[in-house]
């Protein structure tokens, strides 16, 4: 597998699917176990409207299957999928990502999950975007959680899962071809 990138960051140890033009992976620092994101492969599609047709449809298929699959695999009763478009919606990497995460009936989460998940020119359109996100991140009533809060788990840890997602996938896939 050629090497993946997100945003700039190589994240290929992380890949657990991969079609023509969408890639999953685990996260760095998960809200909740089964918390992954998909992300379009090609680098410079800083918001959803930057995907062209065939990436978009790439795209959304890669979601559906993803979301059913992270249903199954974390015997999650709901899912969130979130997208956030642009650094004023809380987006903090230049790379269009959806996060899945998964909901319980008795997840002592409540709402606050949501909270938590904070073109031309590539080089210009990412000096603007930062600017943005730090402009934003000023205005009153911004919410954030303290990043110490979270904690990066390692490489070796994201690899691990990143793997036994994988084959699980391949199981699940196998599962919808015979239904």
């Amino acid at each position: 597998m050629s090497e993946v990138l997100f945003y700039k960051f190589p994240v290929t140890p992380q890949v657990f699917f991969r079609s023509r033009f969408t890639y999953g992976l685990v996260n760095l620092k998960p809200l909740v176990p089964g918390h992954i994101l998909v992300v379009p492969l090609r680098t410079s599609v800083l918001r959803f409207g930057d995907l062209n047709p065939i990436e978009a449809q790439d795209y959304m298929e890669s979601l559906q299957l993803i979301q059913g699959f992270i249903t199954k695999v974390y015997k999650a009763d709901s899912l969130n999928l979130a997208i956030q478009d642009g650094p004023e919606s809380g987006q903090s990497v230049p790379h269009l990502h959806t996060h899945i995460i998964p909901r319980y009936v008795n997840d002592k989460h409540d709402d606050s999950i949501h909270r938590q998940l904070e073109r031309t020119d590539l080089a210009k359109s990412y000096e603007e975007f930062f600017a943005r996100k730090a402009n934003f991140q000023k205005l009153p009533g911004f919410i954030s959680i303290p990043d110490e809060e979270r904690h990066p788990r390692t490489t070796e840890d994201m690899a691990v899962e990143a793997q036994w997602l994988q084959e699980e996938l391949e199981k699940y896939v196998q599962e919808k071809k015979s239904q």
